[in-house]
């Protein structure tokens, strides 16, 4: 019996309609942030810390999002 197992995270689901996936970089330091940037009201919500390319290829393969869709914004 496991009294503290670790449970999968599952992914909060973002419609496409309302939020757009983009890529949140530091002008600064090149931190990369993955979010989910709210259409109407441009709020974001930090998704993943970006720290190659194979984190990028994860998360577009969570939220079924093609590498050319996603902005980069500064």
């Amino acid at each position: 019996m496991k009294l503290f197992g670790k449970r999968e995270k599952e992914a909060p689901l973002y419609p496409l309609e309302d939020w757009e996936p983009v890529i949140r970089s530091s002008i600064c330091t090149g931190e990369r942030v993955a979010c989910m940037r709210n259409r109407s009201s441009g709020q974001l919500r930090e998704i993943m810390l970006l720290r190659s390319s194979a984190d990028l290829q994860a998360f577009c393969r969570e939220y079924d999002v093609s590498e050319e869709t996603i902005r980069t914004i500064y």
